[in-house]
């Protein structure tokens, strides 16, 4: 009888301890965010995600669209660090 009586105490100190935690985790006050002091990222106006836009929307007829195929071409340069070849230094192959 008297391992019941100790069960029921120690349930009732328990669950005393949980209500406890319960109510000052509730009435904790969150310290407000501060505000970011970064700018915001503004997009630069590219003309050559315009163009990719535009291509997009022309579906298949992209393919044979030149503007399409200079913007692809751009843009997997500008991806891949590469110079495009129409500022890559010539080299003569005779020497």
């Amino acid at each position: 009888m008297e391992g019941k009586v100790l069960a029921r105490i120690a349930a009732i100190v328990f669950v005393a301890i949980a209500i406890t935690a319960t109510v000052i985790e509730m009435t904790r006050e969150e310290a407000p965010v501060p505000a970011s002091s970064a700018p915001a990222l503004q997009p630069s106006a590219d003309p050559l995600r315009a163009t990719l836009r535009r291509c997009q929307q022309l579906g298949e007829a992209a393919a044979s669209d030149a503007d399409c195929l200079a913007a692809w071409t751009e843009n997997r340069d500008r991806f891949l660090g590469r110079t495009p070849a129409s500022e890559a230094p010539q080299h003569s192959g005779d020497q």
